[in-house]
């Protein structure tokens, strides 16, 4: 097996989610799952048929984000993997929908880090072994830290 990273770009104020699913359907459903639970984020969604043509289906209502859910979509070249992109919004806000969207497998990753997807290669394709999301850790949150991510928080009406 050979192993790369393929790293994902981000376009500015966005955030990515990479997933499996299993079924020609998953483009519907995923699209229907992000406008019923959020309908003001715009997206573009992209998935990798494993069987059959073998084509890479696409959505969405942001042009831009679709093409950017393709590329990456093509770059990964994993078999039943799904890309959305997402802006006017954030993860936290879908991601429930998504994983009780009945062709989702799995969600590798839901970010706005600098991310590199870890994908393995056979003679039969690729598949996503992992993802690397982020920076290591510099430290241990202290006080200051804590009051910092509780404004936070407090602030995106997380928190009291």
């Amino acid at each position: 097996m050979d192993i790369t990273t393929i790293r994902v770009t981000l376009p500015e104020e966005a955030n990515v989610i990479i997933g499996q699913s299993h079924f020609i359907k998953t483009i519907e459903d995923l699209y229907e799952a992000i406008v019923n639970t959020a309908p003001q984020m715009q997206f573009g969604i992209a998935f990798n048929e494993a069987s059959g043509v073998c084509l890479i289906r696409k959505d969405g209502n942001d042009n831009a984000l679709i093409e950017q859910a393709v590329n990456t979509a093509q770059q990964i070249g994993a078999g039943h993997l799904f890309v959305i992109y997402i802006q006017g919004g954030f993860p936290i806000q879908i991601l429930p929908a998504i994983r009780e969207t009945r062709e989702v497998v799995r969600i590798f990753c839901a970010t706005a880090n600098p991310l590199e997807v870890v994908v393995g290669r056979t003679e039969q394709g690729r598949g996503v072994l992992g993802v690397i999301d982020g920076s290591p850790p510099k430290g241990v949150e202290g006080e200051r830290e804590t009051r910092e991510r509780i404004d936070l928080l407090q602030k995106f009406g997380y928190k009291r």
